[in-house]
């Protein structure tokens, strides 16, 4: 087993093994010859120092810049076309939106147009939480649901710097504010595609900063960006998000409950940080509920919850069991669900281990870069520092929480990537302290893994590399060049999507927006006689077109029925 996916073959090891030699050479440079540039790189340091005592500046110009820089690099990583079963169900919540809706009535038709991650009953809708459809209708309204990707990106890396402004003099904030901006914000799928973490991770940078203020100065507004913070996670990660919650959870209610000192009064405690921080959860549940309500028909049952009811028959924890495999309409959900699916985890030690390995390398490849191998040795006394032990321990919680899941897509564990950044930044400032017979080789290696951070995005970026693993961001052009071309021709159309029986499972091309009957292109899925001459009865105002990817998937041709109908 590949855990970073077969795509690592060709792409990822290549240059990783050239990064990881640089790391080495820059490694020995470091204990050979610590002083080297230690002059250049001291007044540049001086210059940022300065520079990041001005806070909220720091924090508006790193969301600009992270904007800036990703729409300069478009000649190079132009606007992703989505692969992912998810990317689309995602593109759907942001297409539904924008219309101004939260869900879309049941097509007649819908057993045609059936797609991976949505739910048909009793509302076409999306299955995901609603936080990042929410950025990506913002960005369809705008120009493209991608740009919403791109101001979701941003906001998550100020947002990690403003919460390490609260932990941490502001140099090192900047230091790991601009370690997330140059790992997730240029040449990473969170970036590049519809799927990444950023909500959740703006959720978690809120709610630790946010706590981290009002702990010093409590007010109104910390408590309100708290609640915000929480809301966030809510509506993005809910699972990931609620095991995130729980540390900082426990220290807030002894701060309230005055087991932790603190110079606010009780009746001061309770009038700027409890009252305000109920009343924003109060109204994230009721939203919740109203969402789930319009969405699945029932205020407590999560469309996530229903889909994996309707679709799925394999655990979602390690310790789960398989259930009796289901039926479907169509033999693409067959061979996904009974089939690939039930066969990536057999709930056996040996699954277990291969998940377990798959979530390691992933979120290493995903969250770090060679440098942070100089890391290894401070990062002991990062968590054990008293001024980092509740970030220790929400890392702890929530990593607990994201290695019992089956599925090991980093974003799971988007929460924490604040904490991430703030134990890296914390481990530098632990890493600079070390010297060898006098040497100061940490400050040599801690200015070492900026290089390298430097290095490997523009490495990325100059490869055309939307993400270091390659195994997001490359959905098939030949769908899109279908797409304009039907776009661009009068009339409106109805292509129908004929499958071979060794159709790749993960390459799905039946997707369709939130305004079915509206729309001037539907892509449906070719089934039985019978529900095809439905189909087409219903849409006999449309040209009805053919592809088959398996064969050709740059051919669209008028429709002609299989041999065998």
């Amino acid at each position: 087993m590949n855990p970073l996916g077969s795509q690592s073959d060709t792409h990822f090891w290549p240059a990783a093994e050239v990064m990881l030699a640089l790391t080495i050479v820059l490694a020995l440079l470091a204990l050979w010859k610590p002083a080297a540039g230690a002059d250049a790189f001291r007044k540049i340091e001086r210059s940022l120092s300065r520079f990041a005592e001005r806070k909220m500046l720091v924090v508006g110009l790193m969301f600009l810049s992270v904007i800036a820089i990703r729409l300069a690099v478009l000649p190079l990583l132009p606007v992703p076309i989505p692969g992912i079963h998810d990317e689309f169900s995602y593109l759907l919540m942001a297409d539904t939106f924008a219309h101004g809706r939260l869900a879309n009535p049941t097509h007649p038709m819908w057993m045609s147009f059936e797609t991976f991650h949505v739910n048909w009953f009793p509302t076409y809708s999306s299955m995901y939480p609603p936080a990042q459809g929410f950025f990506m209708a913002i960005g369809q309204l705008i120009w493209n649901p991608w740009f919403g990707v791109v101001l979701g990106d941003a906001a998550m890396c100020a947002a990690i710097l403003w919460m390490l402004q609260a932990w941490m003099p502001a140099r090192w904030a900047l230091l790991g504010g601009v370690f997330a901006a140059l790992n997730l914000g240029i040449a990473s799928y969170w970036m590049n595609s519809y799927w990444g973490g950023a909500a959740a991770g703006i959720g978690g940078a809120l709610v630790l900063g946010a706590l981290a203020r009002i702990k010093r100065h409590p007010s109104v507004s910390s408590a309100l960006l708290l609640g915000l913070g929480v809301a966030i996670l809510a509506n993005s990660r809910p699972y990931e998000g609620l095991l995130f919650c729980v540390p900082p959870g426990l220290w807030l209610l002894a701060w309230l409950g005055g087991q932790i000192k603190s110079r606010a009064a009780a009746a001061v405690r309770i009038r700027l940080v409890l009252l305000p921080l109920s009343a924003v959860l109060i109204l994230t549940l009721a939203f919740i509920g109203y969402y789930n309500w319009r969405l699945t028909g029932n205020a407590l049952l999560f469309p996530h919850t229903l889909n994996t009811r309707t679709y799925h028959s394999t655990p979602l924890f390690l310790w789960g069991h398989l259930k009796p495999e289901l039926a479907y309409h169509n033999q693409q959900f067959e061979d996904f669900y009974n089939g690939w699916e039930r066969e990536d985890y057999r709930t056996t030690w040996n699954d277990a281990f291969d998940v377990t390995s798959e979530k390691i390398a992933r979120m290493g490849v995903v969250f770090f870069w060679p440098g942070t191998l100089f890391l290894l040795p401070a990062l002991p006394f990062a968590f054990r520092d008293r001024r980092m032990r509740l970030l220790g321990v929400t890392f702890f919680v929530c990593i607990a929480g994201v290695f019992a899941v089956i599925w090991s897509a980093p974003h799971y564990a988007a929460p924490l990537t604040c904490v991430i950044y703030a134990l890296l930044a914390q481990a530098v400032r632990h890493l600079r302290a070390r010297k060898w017979n006098v040497r100061p080789f940490g400050s040599a290696l801690s200015r070492a893994l900026m290089v390298l951070l430097l290095v490997s995005t523009s490495v990325n970026v100059a490869r055309r590399s939307c993400d270091p693993m390659w195994w997001t961001c490359t959905g098939d052009s030949s769908r899109v060049a279908v797409m304009e071309k039907l776009l661009h021709t009068p009339g409106k159309h109805l292509i129908m999507v004929r499958y071979s029986d060794d159709h790749n499972i993960h390459d799905e091309w039946v997707f369709n927006g939130a305004d079915i009957d509206g729309a001037k292109v539907l892509w449906a899925r070719e089934l039985d006689e019978e529900q095809n001459a439905k189909l087409f009865n219903y849409f006999k105002d449309r040209h009805i077109w053919l592809v088959e990817p398996d064969v050709d998937n740059t051919e669209v041709k008028p429709y002609t029925p299989p041999p065998d109908q």
